[in-house]
């Protein structure tokens, strides 16, 4: 008994072992490329899951596990480069870009559903697939790519964050509607999604230097503990009340302030990458390659429509804080990558009669978005320079995080 239990962890160490070495591996060749690591996860995860090339025979509850706590980490340090005082600000002037967003890029996936025969349900699931952008892979490439300090980031984060609040109304509507519950009971859901959410902000606005100075500690261990223990205590808290985790884990990033922010960053970061990377890989490990090419066709289209759809909704949010032109096309790409909420919401359909044409559709889409979106932002400025005059002066932004300047930064091009 105790020798077939020590050969099982023994398997279980050799496979994850295998795992971190081969992530490692793609984030140097990523490196090298001078891209970020998320479009090489995203097809290892393809080509050695459901239907690949080789099956990776992994903990299904470990991978899941590790993936959920790689999101949270993600959106808890993109909260840490989020102040209080920008997020009031996106609050108050991020719903005009918030709506075009929602306009440009949920009713092209409404018409293709329309267009494909489906109910009209169905047809309003794939609208939240093609509206939401990934949180987490965004994220990744802001840090990747060295981005954070850069003056179109708010505008990206604004319309991140009024998506993820969108989506605490979105869920449960349609969950209620899939289940065909009453008129009340999906008010209630709604409406308890909705006071957790304001719970949740208002607490981390009005009480995050408090909760800095509980955290504070001169000990490494001691605040790193205390500050992934708060992140998944509330994320879960969340969840538990059918809100989003990453609002909660975004949330508690933002609410810390001074030594306890620059610290946890450096500590949490290493963190983050490991459990990052495992997302990005199972992210696409139940996709069967062989179920491609018979969605190809929509979800290509879709694609290329969402690919405009979020250039013109990030020019727009950008140019209202008056970033040129350069950072505006940044804006718009960073905003291309669809991941975790359009598979979770492609999920909620699964049992609806078009549930797996949606489900196909999702990933195959998602699976475009998630890959082509890194890549195009990494070759933003070049985009932006096409059939634009150069200019000189205008090339550069200051970098770094925007809580540390002390005088107005330029605004990029």
């Amino acid at each position: 008994m105790i020798a077939a239990g020590s050969t099982e962890t023994a398997l279980a160490f050799v496979e994850i072992g295998a795992l971190a070495l081969g992530l490692a591996l793609l984030s140097r060749l990523a490196g090298r490329l001078g891209i970020t690591a998320v479009p090489l996860y995203l097809v290892a995860g393809l080509a050695f899951g459901e239907g690949g090339l080789a099956r990776l025979d992994v903990s299904e509850d470990f991978a899941s596990l590790a993936a959920e706590i790689g999101v949270l980490l993600l959106l808890f340090t993109l909260g840490l480069e989020y102040s209080d005082v920008e997020l009031r600000n996106g609050l108050q002037t991020g719903v005009p870009p918030g709506l075009t967003d929602m306009a440009l890029n949920a009713l092209p996936g409404v018409a293709m559903g329309l267009v494909l025969g489906w109910h009209w349900l169905a047809a309003v699931l794939l609208g939240g697939v093609t509206w939401i952008s990934s949180s987490g892979i965004i994220s990744k490439s802001l840090s990747d790519l060295s981005r954070l300090g850069n003056r179109e980031t708010p505008s990206v984060l604004n319309l991140l964050v009024f998506e993820d609040l969108a989506m605490a109304v979105y869920l449960p509507v349609v969950a209620a509607l899939i289940v065909g519950g009453t008129i009340m009971a999906t008010i209630t859901s709604v409406g308890v999604a909705l006071l957790t959410v304001m719970l949740i902000l208002l607490a981390a606005l009005r009480f995050g230097r408090r909760l800095s100075r509980l955290l504070l500690t001169e000990s490494d261990e001691g605040l790193l503990l205390g500050v992934f223990g708060v992140t998944l205590l509330v994320a879960g808290a969340a969840q538990l009340l059918d809100v989003s985790g990453a609002i909660g884990a975004f949330l508690i990033g933002l609410a810390l302030s001074g030594k306890v922010e620059k610290r946890a960053e450096q500590l949490i970061s290493p963190l983050r990458d490991l459990f990052a990377g495992t997302f990005f890989l199972f992210f696409t490990f139940n996709i069967d390659p062989a179920d491609m090419p018979a969605v190809i066709v929509p979800a290509l289209a879709l694609a290329v429509v969402g690919v405009a759809a979020k250039v013109a909704t990030g020019w727009y949010a950008a140019g209202r804080l008056g970033v040129g032109r350069k950072g505006r096309v940044r804006a718009g790409t960073m905003l291309i990558a669809r991941g975790e909420f359009s598979i979770v919401i492609a999920a909620l359909g699964a049992g609806l009669a078009d549930g797996p044409e949606l489900g196909a559709v999702a990933a195959g889409y998602v699976l475009i978005t998630a890959v082509a979106g890194p890549l195009i932002t990494k070759f933003a400025d070049s985009l932006a320079d096409l059939g634009s005059p150069s200019k000189p002066g205008r090339g550069g932004v200051e970098a770094g995080s925007r809580r540390n300047r002390r005088t107005p930064a330029p605004v990029a091009p």
